[in-house]
């Protein structure tokens, strides 16, 4: 089986920390974004994996070269214009690169849906596209898929868990919400979906090519599980507590035992400091003298965190420099980040690479920090 991943989109709503990289090669807990894609697909008998690169192709190959020998091999298909979601299938397939059949992921996904079934589903019915469609307590913000034997009313379950689609409704006001089903992102596609795709242009492939599949072999399987899209800072910090937490299986979330809190080696943390689950039950453990960290944070390898600072509830990526009795909340640090003595860093806040907070300077709820730049 082949999965093709759409890595193309520039990241947005997570800058500045995708001024300096792209999304999926950003650090999630402890690895790249994009590596708990291809471990995900891997379980699910995935041995061939296109990457759909637009923006910082160049960063991907570097965390992920062609694979490792043990999981799926990778290669990489890159735009030379942006051609939106489905403009890389026909790109892929004209350089050769594509099956018969294979999945079409979004890249921003954090998730552990049963891609198994959906392959299932697909092959029993004989469809020519088959969407993943999950259940969200609010639709509003998604692409909403209405499907024969699906539910018509928010939490309502479906008599079936598949059905022919009917219709899609992209960010629904709340009137016309009648179930709790969005395209979740994922797809098995048959090779002849490729042909409606003219080569070299930009097309949608939620607003352009399934609606014209609808009634020709279209199919909506719903699947149960954690999934995510991480593409605002919010949803990056939950996707690291449900990691470390265990609420989504990855191998990060296994090895960690349901750990709230990850601090990398290389730290520098007080020989005396314990970051085993027990300790987390009192919500601190010590780093540094007298410093405190809460049980929810990421602290990566190279981090300095100074005597009587507090750290809680937020991502340091590696190389950061938290000066004395600072304080970081509910933020996020990209790596080489310094921040002066009794500065603060509010929630919300996302600090782009290398840059500098002076001492005792705020930085306040929701601020933006460029790469480089200093708050004096």
């Amino acid at each position: 089986m082949q999965a093709l991943v759409l890595v193309g989109g520039e990241g947005t709503r997570l800058r500045p920390l995708t001024l300096t990289r792209p999304k999926p090669a950003l650090p999630l807990v402890d690895r790249p974004f994009i590596r708990y894609i291809v471990d995900w697909v891997a379980r699910h008998g995935v041995t061939d994996v296109v990457m759909a690169c637009g923006f910082g192709a160049d960063p991907l190959r570097e965390v992920l070269g062609e694979g490792d020998g043990r999981g799926p091999r990778i290669r990489y298909v890159e735009e030379r214009q942006p051609l939106g979601t489905a403009g890389p299938l026909r790109l892929a397939a004209d350089e050769g690169l594509l099956g018969n059949r294979f999945l079409v992921l979004n890249g921003d996904l954090l998730t552990d849906l049963d891609l198994s079934a959906l392959i299932r589903a697909h092959e029993d019915r004989g469809a020519v596209a088959t969407l993943a469609v999950y259940p969200v307590e609010d639709p509003s913000s998604y692409g909403l898929v209405r499907r024969a034997g699906g539910p018509t009313a928010p939490g309502v379950t479906p008599a079936s868990p598949e059905g022919d689609v009917l219709e899609f409704l992209e960010k629904p006001d709340a009137g016309q919400i009648d179930t709790d089903e969005i395209n979740a992102g994922a797809y098995v596609l048959e090779r002849s979906v490729i042909d409606s795709i003219p080569p070299g242009q930009m097309v949608s492939i939620e607003r352009e090519v399934f609606p014209h599949l609808v009634g020709r072999g279209l199919y909506g399987h719903r699947l149960e599980g954690y999934w995510m899209d991480i593409g605002t800072p919010e949803r990056y910090l939950q996707a690291s507590w449900d990691i470390l937490e265990g609420r989504v299986q990855t191998a990060t979330a296994a090895r960690l035992d349901g750990a709230g809190l990850l601090v990398e080696d290389g730290a520098q943390v007080d020989p005396g400091a314990s970051v085993n689950p027990p300790a987390l039950l009192e919500a601190e453990v010590a780093v540094g003298a007298g410093a405190a960290i809460g049980a929810r944070a990421v602290i990566g390898h190279g981090c300095q965190i100074g005597e009587r600072a507090t750290i809680s509830s937020s991502v340091v990526l590696s190389d950061c420099t938290i000066g004395p009795r600072a304080s970081v909340h509910e933020a996020i640090l990209a790596p080489r980040v310094e921040v002066g003595e009794a500065a603060r860093v509010e929630a919300g806040a996302v600090i782009g690479e290398g840059a500098r907070i002076e001492a005792g300077v705020a930085i306040g709820d929701g601020a933006r920090l460029g790469p480089g730049e200093v708050a004096s």
